[in-house]
């Protein structure tokens, strides 16, 4: 059965709109079972959970934001000392530094290229392919709202309200002069199962869904992704990336670990613990309970769940 898509009621969503932060304030759960119902055209069920989705909304509300490690984790900074503590310090991309301000940043002393990310939230970055073109006045302005916006609150996922916002500049990596291919591992509790593989990143970009077996997974496509025309080959080092992406997440119910393969090198990115925010739109409907079999949570459940 084909997942219902969402089509936009622009006048409903503007009629909410300004009643979202009065409803995430004085409900967050309210708030995230009409989100989800809202995207997925499914009610959300908190007392029994058994898609995968509803099961991330679980970890969304009651798990994640009282896990001080999800939150060191989910930020930028906070997983390198994670890594660094697990032994995995050469998967790091090198930094050129961490800043607290936009302005401590010393543009001389950077290379020509570079990255430039937030680390308190997902999407808050910048990639700088050449420095003399970089316009250093929309730069400081877009990294000052970002460095003052609470993205755990305005997304509703609260683990990353704790992380300290800070600017991070890494290393631009780049493979035969485009941006590498990124995996995204799923595993859940503790055992990698499916991934996807996102390809011609800042062109015609691709979401190509897996087993872990790097068996086509086509239902799990979600929110209208179009997966790569042609079948990808599987990196002669992804063995490695699943036990890496397994040591990163064992001590999580569920994380995504996406990581690059940079001329034969894995490169760790970021841990990922609420993909979407959960709110995924599957072209098949039956790839929610397939991971949702996958995902137990049934230490966590409390039976005044709402």
């Amino acid at each position: 059965m084909l997942a219902k898509r969402l089509h936009e009621n622009k006048l409903k969503r503007a009629l909410v709109s300004p009643f979202r932060g009065i409803v995430k304030t004085l409900s967050p759960t309210s708030y995230v079972k009409y989100q989800y119902q809202y995207i997925t055209h499914h009610k959300l069920n908190l007392k029994n959970p058994v898609r995968y989705t509803e099961k991330l909304q679980y970890l969304r509300l009651y798990v994640y934001p009282k896990d001080d490690e999800v939150s060191r984790c989910a930020g930028r900074v906070g997983v390198r000392e994670y890594l660094k503590e697990l032994g995995l310090e050469q998967y790091l991309v090198p930094i050129y530094g961490v800043y607290d301000s936009f302005d401590d940043i010393d543009f001389d002393k950077l290379p020509e290229s570079f990255v430039m990310k937030c680390s308190h939230a997902s999407g808050f970055n910048q990639i700088v392919y050449h420095k003399k073109d970089l316009d250093l006045e929309k730069s400081k302005e877009y990294f000052e709202k970002c460095l003052h916006t609470d993205y755990g609150k305005k997304t509703m996922e609260r683990h990353y309200s704790k992380i300290k916002p800070q600017i991070i500049i890494e290393k631009l990596l780049m493979e035969d002069g485009h941006l590498p291919i990124e995996y995204k591992i799923h595993v859940y509790n503790g055992k990698a199962r499916n991934l996807y593989v996102v390809t011609n990143r800042g062109k015609d970009i691709r979401y190509t869904q897996y087993y872990i077996d790097w068996a086509p997974f086509d239902g799990s496509q979600f929110n209208g992704w179009l997966k790569s025309d042609t079948p990808l080959k599987k990196p002669d080092n992804f063995d490695e990336m699943v036990v890496l992406a397994e040591s990163l997440a064992k001590r999580f119910p569920f994380v995504r670990v996406d990581l690059y393969d940079v001329n034969g090198k894995v490169y760790f990115s970021e841990m990922t613990f609420t993909p979407a925010k959960g709110t995924l739109i599957f072209d098949d409907d039956e790839a929610d309970f397939i991971q949702g079999k996958w995902l137990d949570i049934s230490k966590y459940l409390k039976p005044n769940a709402k």
